[in-house]
């Protein structure tokens, strides 16, 4: 896979990969952080989203960025991109009142040419280039990735409190970003699940409620996403390993 990945990603021969533009949802709420914007508190004396920016701009796979925000937010993720040295060109658009509309609206400010869209969540700051890479890479055959991880504990299936299935553990997965698709499917995707009112917690759920197979790739137990408090102090716990771990290379 590295050897491909190299082939296809390497220096001289970007007309073989097909071009993507990484769409970075950073228009919620952040409800479960008590209202406060998530996405510009300190990780490691770094604003999260920027590790994000950092993440994504490092990405070979990666030939711009589009950010979708919450109105007031748009001047200050610009500054970011300056203050953090986002190499990429970046667009930063005004989101939508759900995920779906957000991502929606960035996907058609992407740059006219791209085949690939890679919808990353903001709040996920120890996503990997070389995870990007191969997310994309797979997508470029498949026309949907996403990365997972199995899930390691037992899940209950409950109405109302009272258990009514527990579901085969071998056969789930949590599903992380980037989320990878061919652009015209995305699109499409989107438009649907707007019309329909479809209420879905993920881009990969709007390329199956149109009928469409969306393939997993290896995810990364480390790529958490930042929702609340407890995860912010264990993805400072993963960044102080990461340092270790480069120490003593």
């Amino acid at each position: 896979m590295k050897k491909l990945l190299g082939r296809l990603l390497g220096k001289g021969v970007s007309a073989v990969r097909p071009t993507c533009t990484a769409i970075l949802a950073a228009a919620g709420s952040s409800q479960r952080m008590g209202g406060e914007n998530k996405l510009l508190l300190p990780l490691d004396g770094v604003p999260v989203l920027a590790h994000t920016l950092r993440a994504v701009d490092a990405a070979q796979s990666v030939d711009e960025i589009v950010i979708a925000a919450r109105e007031e937010d748009l001047l200050t993720y610009a500054d970011l991109c300056k203050t953090y040295g986002i190499r990429k060109p970046v667009k930063v658009v005004v989101g939508g009142a759900t995920r779906q509309e957000s991502v929606l609206r960035a996907a058609l400010e992407a740059r006219a040419d791209a085949k690939l869209l890679a919808v990353q969540d903001g709040a996920r700051p120890l996503v990997t280039p070389e995870l990007f890479d191969a997310v994309v890479l797979r997508a470029a055959v498949c026309a949907a990735a996403a990365p997972a991880v199995p899930v390691h504990d037992t899940i209950k299936l409950a109405r109302d409190r009272r258990v009514i299935e527990t579901p085969d553990r071998s056969a789930l997965f949590a599903v992380q970003t980037p989320q990878v698709f061919d652009a015209g499917l995305l699109k499409a995707a989107l438009q649907s699940a707007l019309t329909a009112r479809a209420a879905l917690t993920d881009d990969c759920s709007a390329v199956e409620h149109l009928g469409k197979a969306v393939y997993l790739t290896d995810g990364d137990e480390e790529n958490i996403k930042i929702t609340t408090p407890l995860d912010l102090i264990v993805a400072e716990a993963i960044l102080r390993r990461r340092e270790e771990r480069e120490e003593t290379e």
